[in-house]
């Protein structure tokens, strides 16, 4: 029954271990799985962002193109710095966007670095655990078999002298049934002798009756 309670209290033991890596492994992932949907949204967020500034700038190209009709050098002037600085900003929100997203690579390779490790440790902690189990349970078997032995050989022995008292008992009770039987053998010839000579008396008593009577008719 020790045995038994040792056994599920190390399989529980171990589950837990299990549930518990499982559970972290888990939980780190649904992280992962978030930043990486923060960062899309992020990403389509300012995607969004271009392409408004980049329709911004169909409109304006379309005013300049009205200017140009109108031949207004001021204006035309005006639109084209304005254009130039549109320019300039979309490369260098476009510059930005690649920096970004060059980034959130560098960041996710840099976590599956780091999550591959930690599998690597993790692997590496249940070939160990594993191990010291298979150790500690090969000596508690080694232990739990001498003892059993030694149980065993203290029985073995006990069993030996209630097995020679009992023999020895039964030896004196078989000594004296054997006696009994002798002295009933004895009581039983004794007993027959003297049937037969009661019968014998009587058989001469009654000859001897019978030779009177036959006389004295």
């Amino acid at each position: 029954n020790s045995l038994n309670c040792i056994t599920v209290i190390l399989l529980t033991f171990q589950t837990n271990i299990l549930t518990e890596l499982k559970n972290w492994e888990l939980n780190t992932i649904q992280h992962h799985k978030l930043q990486m949907r923060q960062e899309k949204e992020k990403h389509v967020t300012q995607v969004k962002q271009l392409q408004n500034e980049m329709e911004n700038l169909k409109e304006l190209l379309h005013t300049y193109e009205i200017s140009i009709s109108r031949k207004d050098e001021v204006v035309i002037i005006n639109l084209t710095r304005a254009l130039e600085k549109q320019k300039e900003r979309a490369v260098l929100m476009r510059a930005f966007t690649l920096w970004r997203i060059q980034h959130a690579k560098a960041k996710q390779e840099e976590y599956a670095i780091r999550m591959a490790d930690r599998h690597f440790q993790t692997a590496l902690m249940k070939k160990v655990w594993a191990a010291w189990c298979s150790v500690s349970e090969e000596r508690r078997k080694d232990k739990v078999a001498r003892a059993c032995q030694l149980r065993a050989e203290d029985m073995c022995v006990q069993l030996a002298n209630d097995c020679e008292a009992k023999i020895a008992e039964l030896t004196a009770a078989l000594e004296q049934s054997r006696a009994e039987i002798l002295r009933l053998h004895t009581e039983r010839d004794q007993y027959e002798d003297t049937v037969k000579k009661a019968f014998m008396r009587g058989v001469c008593a009654l000859n001897l009756e019978a030779m009177t009577m036959f006389q004295s008719t």
